[in-house]
């Protein structure tokens, strides 16, 4: 394995982007779409990277092994007055490059960008009840369980509860 390279994306890895989206959506059943779901096309992906020039409270982080993505992470907000403060986490590590440090590392780098963007005091994130592995990570740098939603997620006939999970920031 090469050193793990983190950056920014370009318009051109939209569609590495999407692929990547679309391939670890099959490789667990933790995230929120499953393989070949991810919304975005191509062409959005690359409207939706070229959105993030300049902007001070929305960003992704490309973890790259040589020119292969094994992660991403981003921060969405809002722009309206009342909620810009507030970021939303979302980040997937690749299931052969988990427990290697790329998801702290990730989650490292969005937290110091949130502190130096003058705008986002609150990161907030959802993840399954049972995603242990997550929760616990989540929990490692600071997250707190703000709520429980009951029954949030339906797959294969079974239901799973979803934790609302946030943390102020300074």
């Amino acid at each position: 394995m090469d050193q793990i390279v983190y950056r920014n994306p370009a318009a051109e890895d939209a569609k590495k982007i999407v692929d990547f989206y679309n391939y670890v959506g099959g490789e667990t059943s933790f995230l929120s779409f499953e393989k070949d779901e991810y919304p975005l096309g191509v062409k959005e992906q690359e409207e939706d990277i070229k959105g993030l020039e300049g902007n001070v409270n929305n960003t992704m982080l490309l973890a790259l092994d040589g020119e292969e993505i094994v992660g991403i992470a981003t921060i969405h907000s809002s722009h309206k007055i009342k909620s810009r403060h507030e970021g939303e986490l979302g980040i997937v590590v690749a299931k052969e490059y988990q427990g290697q440090g790329i998801g702290s590392r990730l989650i490292e780098m969005l937290i110091d960008w949130c502190k130096g963007n003058g705008v986002t005091t609150r990161i907030r994130l959802d993840t399954r009840a049972d995603n242990t592995m997550a929760v616990s990570l989540y929990l490692k740098f600071g997250f707190m369980v703000e709520g429980c939603l009951k029954n949030q997620t339906l797959l294969d006939g079974k239901y799973y509860d979803l934790y609302i999970m946030g943390m102020m920031i300074k």
